[in-house]
């Protein structure tokens, strides 16, 4: 099964919009699925993450906020995979 990733974001966030590129590029190393994530379409995800975007979550697991490891991301991404 492929690792999922999703990223919390909302329009004119410029940290969330490099973030969305870097994962899309990431994809064509990486095998997983992106899910993007609008948090102004509820007002509880708003509420939670409003000062955190954008907030990177695999699997589920929050690992970043504000930017990404890219590094770290890779490795977790491979050790996913592997499984």
């Amino acid at each position: 099964m492929k690792p999922k990733l999703a990223i919390y974001q909302r329009d004119g966030c410029h940290l969330c919009e490099i973030a969305s590129a870097q994962l899309e590029q990431l994809q064509s190393d990486y095998q997983f699925e992106l899910e993007q994530i609008d948090i102004e379409s509820d007002d509880q995800l708003h509420r939670l993450y409003l000062e955190r975007i954008p907030v990177i979550a695999l699997d589920g697991e929050e690992l970043y906020d504000f930017s990404i490891d890219l590094a770290d991301l890779k490795s977790r991404l491979s050790a996913a995979s592997a499984r």
